[in-house]
């Protein structure tokens, strides 16, 4: 297999290559896949990188449910496109439950939970969105603290178990207080109408459906690499793959795609010119593999750089160690923003630089500074921890 198309292939199907300009937010989600979101940049990034989408179109999208974030896969959160909130919410109802097991340890009853969960649904009803402290003196004594045992296990009171409960089953929604998709402070509301009631399958169906969304956005991949996604071991992955009637893609051993994609695939070659693209350090190229090694050349897999206080080599990482320079899927290069200078400190392997790559970096830096302000990774992301990485970046040769 050539790793080149390979990697040019992910590229064209993320719409990296500049062939989703233009489209909406929601339609990008739907094509390139959900964006993790940490209360970081990513989402922001993921719609600009490839539609040149405003900070300002993403946030009308969300605020009109276009899009929205959602515990589902792994219970991890993404923005998703309306389209999946059903599938996305179904995917995740197992994982809503497991903090239960652990309270469960605490003294906490089902049943307990079940009444604040009512007395918040009652609560939102009545007052509007409210923030978690608002649901706390509107539903008095129906959460309790949980003292310096549940501290120690990450469950300081009931309250966030039935919000949590709450929001996998469609009940509520949290919106950002802010409008933005990069922090995490918000309010609760109702869901209305509940988009799980659209969705008459059971969870195997759901994770059938986000097996399809996978191996769409990511294909050729591997099962393993779905199962990372999807956390199902391996006899529930292949059940939920099962459906698909998924095909060995020509050239490789192990990575599958759907049929219908098999033509366009064979037919598939790597663009002769670069195509550059600034993507955040959780882009779905990646991220949605967990996968670093095989966006690199074989001579840039043993390169080290700066992974929290250590170096380590960029072939061995599950995850890019920042945001990251692509050249028609290929990983070329760093790219961390410097709030002290208003810049994007950015270095490639080998210090490769030219016109189109130049025009790449100063519209991300514009975008970056004039819509966003800074470009956190994620929410405990800060200038002064991002310091080391954009001297290192810097430093890079």
């Amino acid at each position: 297999m050539s790793e080149t198309k390979l990697r040019a292939w992910w590229f064209h199907r993320q719409g990296l290559d500049g062939s989703f300009r233009g489209k909406a937010p929601a339609e990008v989600l739907e094509r390139a896949g959900w964006a993790r979101s940490v209360g970081g940049v990513g989402p922001y990034l993921t719609l600009f990188s490839r539609a040149r989408a405003s900070r300002e179109a993403a946030d009308a999208a969300a605020a009109n449910l276009q899009i929205h974030e959602l515990p589902t896969a792994r219970g991890c959160t993404y923005v998703v496109p309306a389209t999946d909130f059903a599938v996305g919410l179904k995917a995740g109802e197992e994982f809503a439950k497991s903090p239960m097991k652990v309270a469960a340890k605490l003294g906490v009853t089902e049943k307990e939970i079940e009444k604040l969960c009512s007395a918040v649904v009652v609560a939102l009803e009545k007052e509007g969105p409210l923030d978690p402290e608002g649901i706390r003196d509107v539903t008095g004594k129906a959460s309790r603290n949980l003292g310096e045992e549940g501290k120690k296990k990450g469950v300081t009171t009931t309250l966030p178990l039935a919000l949590g409960l709450l929001q996998a089953r469609g009940e509520i929604r949290r919106v950002p207080v802010s409008g933005r998709l990069d922090q995490q402070r918000y309010k609760y509301t109702r869901w209305k109408p509940n988009p799980l009631a659209a969705f008459k399958g059971s969870v195997g169906d759901a994770y059938t459906e986000v097996a399809r969304r996978f191996f769409r956005w990511v294909g050729p991949a591997t099962l393993g690499e779905f199962q990372w996604f999807s956390a199902l071991g391996v006899k529930a992955g292949k059940e939920a793959v099962a459906p698909l009637g998924l095909v060995t893609a020509s050239g490789t051993d192990d990575r599958l795609l759907l049929p219908d994609d098999v033509a366009t695939w064979e037919a598939f070659t790597t663009p002769d010119e670069p195509r550059y693209a600034m993507v955040s350090s959780l882009d779905a190229i990646s991220a949605a593999r967990r996968d670093v090694h095989s966006l690199l050349d074989a001579k840039d897999r043993a390169r080290e750089v700066l992974v929290d206080s250590g170096k380590k080599p960029l072939g061995g990482l599950s995850d890019l160690p920042a945001h990251s320079i692509l050249d028609r899927g290929r990983l070329i290069g760093l790219w961390e923003y410097d709030v002290e200078t208003e810049s994007i400190a950015w270095a490639t392997f080998g210090g490769k630089k030219n016109k189109a790559l130049a025009s790449e970096v100063e519209e991300t830096e514009q975008y970056v500074r004039d819509q966003l302000g800074d470009a956190r990774s994620f929410s405990l992301d800060s200038p002064k921890s991002r310091a080391p990485r954009v001297e290192a970046i810097r430093r890079m040769q």
